[in-house]
């Protein structure tokens, strides 16, 4: 089974030094089971050279039915770990550099309290992850999803509102409109392109685009310059607060919020999740559905 999963590994990841970085294994560990495996079955499966590994005709046989055999044992192993119900093993996420220690490092503090057989290991990062081959049990991703090969479960969705200190409102007055925001100082989130606020009030929406104070592209930087009085901020209601129970924030044209952004995670597998993904992903979803914190 050793010699299935690394011949597949390298396949994959299309050469010995990248799939023994997917394996945790040595390069010259992964090419010596690949060679003996070649002779075992008296075939090339590999054609080597300096520059590329090209997977051979009889190569490409065998990998597919190596896949269907892996596929099988890991299918089996799963209902037989959902049967046994407890969550066990290391447990591997990833989220967006910003929502990671936002929100998703508050689900892994909880997980890691109710579920003691298990371990994390979490990467908050904006770059592109590769969750196939890069062993990622579940990403968590925020906004509209790119066509992708994973299976995807709908957390909830990111609410938002306008917010600004109470020594700003009381000094400058609040708006009585969104078009009034244009006499304020407007501190805006914008990671990309011109700062816009799509701006719903049941069914009616509006697009707000207005000249900021400050453009910034983190959400905490947002809402420190809010609460140290600088101007408006369009911040998660969770985000918010605290600094709203701290009486540092306050809550602006409470009838307008931005329209929401959704939350998702995603996971290899279409057929099933483990219990350590379960768990968490359930964990995620009564979050959004019942925390204080008013994502929903």
């Amino acid at each position: 089974m050793e010699s299935l999963e690394i011949f597949r590994a390298v396949v994959d990841a299309g050469s010995f030094t990248a799939a023994g970085g997917v394996l945790n294994k040595d390069k010259a560990h992964v090419s010596r089971v690949v060679s003996r495996l070649e002779k075992r079955l008296g075939v090339q499966l590999l054609k080597r050279s300096t520059r590329r590994l090209n997977i051979t005709e009889i190569g490409r046989d065998f990998y597919e039915r190596a896949c269907g055999i892996l596929a099988a044992l890991e299918e089996t192993e799963a209902s037989i770990a959902h049967a046994q119900g407890e969550p066990r093993g290391v447990l591997r996420v990833t989220a967006g550099a910003e929502f990671g220690p936002m929100r998703v490092n508050y689900w892994i503090a909880e997980y890691l309290k109710r579920y003691p057989e298990v371990r994390v290991e979490a990467d908050f990062s904006d770059r592109i992850v590769d969750v196939i081959h890069e062993g990622i049990d579940v990403a968590i991703r925020v906004g509209p999803l790119v066509d992708s090969e994973l299976s995807v479960r709908p957390l909830g969705e990111i609410r938002y509102g306008l917010y600004a200190s109470p020594a700003y409102a009381h000094t400058r007055g609040e708006p009585k409109s969104l078009k009034a925001l244009a006499q304020h100082s407007l501190i805006m989130f914008a990671p990309r392109g011109k700062p816009v606020w799509p701006m719903v009030r049941g069914k009616e929406r509006e697009d707000v685009t207005l000249e900021a104070l400050c453009v910034i592209n983190n959400n905490l930087a947002a809402r420190e310059l809010a609460a140290d009085g600088l101007g408006i901020a369009l911040l998660p209601h969770f985000h918010a607060a605290p600094q709203l129970a701290q009486k540092r924030l306050t809550r602006v044209l409470e009838d307008w919020e931005r329209v929401p952004v959704s939350v998702s995670a995603l996971f290899t597998s279409s057929r099933y999740m483990t219990p350590k993904v379960r768990a968490f992903v359930d964990l995620a979803i009564v979050d959004f559905k019942n925390s204080d914190s008013n994502l929903q």
